[in-house]
């Protein structure tokens, strides 16, 4: 961090398996080689925290290539480049490096600024520290790349900005240290906020260092909830839109020690002034709509989905239907093919997208026939192109950050499966589960029920467009006339 106070970020790869696209800082894992790293000013410390400023400096240097070491002038800038590289690369260890230089890493220069562990529901957990770190005279960033897209020095306040308008995704112990930072003077006048996120003015919910609320843009609330999913899911994603208002989508979890955890959070965001004010059904699978009655609120879904549900609903939601809530507002698009009646909202402005079902944050979602249709499934994916959508919130797995590259994959993928359905039929009639093996080369013998239901809709898809026959429960390629 520069001593004027504005903070060096850096935009995550979309390639990456943990929070590809988000905005974040320089940082990253622990290795065993560091804590060999000499060490200055380390007295006291203990025999955790001395391996972490050294694989603080260490991915400091590897990811932007500032080395905040006392001395680090001294080494030519070719010689320099070619130590990042060998780090990067080569194996080369950080230790050895600064010993061959002489160099040390200074303790006092890295200054504790929090710690926090990632929420049990997320599928890769950290617990990871945070320091403080002014740019050493000489020093400036540079962003290779791979991990990381991009990087910048910006303003605390300017970046919570970018936050607020839905431009840039923050986890939360990014967005606290920006919102820490944006409320001192000087820098390291933030240190307390940082270090007890509970105490700050904006009352950060946390507990043994996990946070308890999860809002990757402003007015737009995860909370995960373990529901009787297929695999490999094991949660639904229940969103929280809004602000002073709040819409609980899909609340799917049937068991009453989840269903307590949604309850809590809206229990203290109502303590704030944000009040739920009805529930949202994308579509109408137990693992979506599981919880929608216990909240006692007005339950809203699209007449296909109300149609199959066993319970009432109290609105029905229209194509186009606009919900005023958050600080731009949604717009409903009936978007079929998981289901006949599965729902998507895309918030105007920012383009964030609740998908449900229609997009997956880990693989493809499967098309089940009746009710699911693959041919409405790749038109629904056209017309939510057509939208240019930005970050997508599915229903199970992390947030996706590029919208459209996403759904552009996605009927690729459909496309491709395709052709291996149809390179897998022949003119003898096969039934569906025989030409699992050949169209799915990818998938586990064990998932291959699940594989069969999206092939069998990919066969209905054929037929209808005299692509294949069928006879009976079997398929086969049309004859050539």
């Amino acid at each position: 961090m520069r001593p004027d106070r504005r903070v060096y970020w850096v935009r995550r790869g979309e390639q990456l398996r943990f929070s590809a696209g988000f905005y974040a800082f320089p940082g990253g894992g622990v290795d065993l080689d560091d804590a060999a790293v000499a060490l200055d000013h380390a007295d006291g410390l203990d025999a955790i925290e001395g391996p972490c400023i050294a694989a603080a400096a260490r991915e400091l240097f590897e990811e932007t290539g500032v080395l905040a070491v006392p001395g680090a002038d001294r080494i030519p800038p070719a010689e320099r480049k070619a130590a990042r590289e060998a780090l990067l690369v080569q194996g080369l260890k950080f230790g050895d490096f600064l010993d061959r230089h002489r160099l040390r890493v200074d303790v006092s220069h890295f200054a504790p600024a929090g710690r926090w562990v990632t929420p049990p529901a997320m599928p890769i957990r950290f617990d990871a520290r945070f320091y403080l770190v002014e740019l050493p005279p000489g020093e400036e960033p540079e962003i290779w790349p791979g991990e990381l897209s991009e990087g910048e020095w910006i303003d605390p306040g300017k970046a919570l900005q970018r936050w607020e308008a839905g431009l840039a995704l923050l986890h939360p112990p990014a967005w606290h240290t920006l919102k820490s930072l944006a409320h001192v003077e000087k820098p390291r006048d933030a240190l307390p906020l940082l270090a007890a996120p509970d105490q700050a003015p904006w009352k950060l919910p946390i507990d043994e260092h996990v946070v308890k609320r999860i809002e990757f843009q402003r007015g737009v609330i995860l909370v995960p909830l373990r529901t009787p999913t297929l695999p490999p899911a094991t949660h639904t994603n229940c969103l929280l839109l809004g602000d002073d208002q709040l819409w609980v989508v899909d609340p799917g979890s049937p068991w009453p020690e989840e269903q307590q955890i949604l309850r809590e959070t809206l229990d203290r965001l109502e303590s704030e002034g944000r009040k739920p004010v009805g529930v949202l059904l994308t579509h109408h699978h137990i693992d979506h709509v599981a919880g929608a009655q216990v909240l006692g609120l007005p339950i809203a879904a699209t007449r296909q989905t109300a149609e199959l549900l066993d319970f009432p609903i109290q609105r029905v939601v229209e194509d186009g239907e606009r919900f005023e809530v958050g600080p731009r507002g949604w717009r409903a698009l009936h978007l079929p093919g998981h289901t006949r009646g599965h729902l998507c909202l895309i918030e105007e402005g920012s383009g964030a997208v609740v998908a449900g079902d229609l997009v997956a944050g880990v693989g493809t979602v499967i098309i089940d026939p009746p009710e699911g249709d693959m041919a409405a499934y790749l038109e629904s994916l056209d017309r939510l192109l057509e939208q240019k959508p930005g970050a997508i919130y599915p229903a199970h797995g992390p947030v996706v950050p590029g919208g459209v590259a996403k759904l552009a994959q996605y009927k690729a993928h459909r496309r491709e499966r395709e052709d291996l359905v149809v390179a897998a039929l022949s003119k003898t009639p096969r039934p569906p589960a025989d030409l699992v093996p050949a169209a799915y080369p990818d998938v586990r013998p064990e998932m291959y029920p699940f594989a069969e239901r999206s092939l069998l809709a990919h066969l209905v898809k054929l037929v209808r467009e005299g692509r294949a026959v069928q006879t009976g429960a079997t398929y086969s390629l049309p004859s050539s006339r």
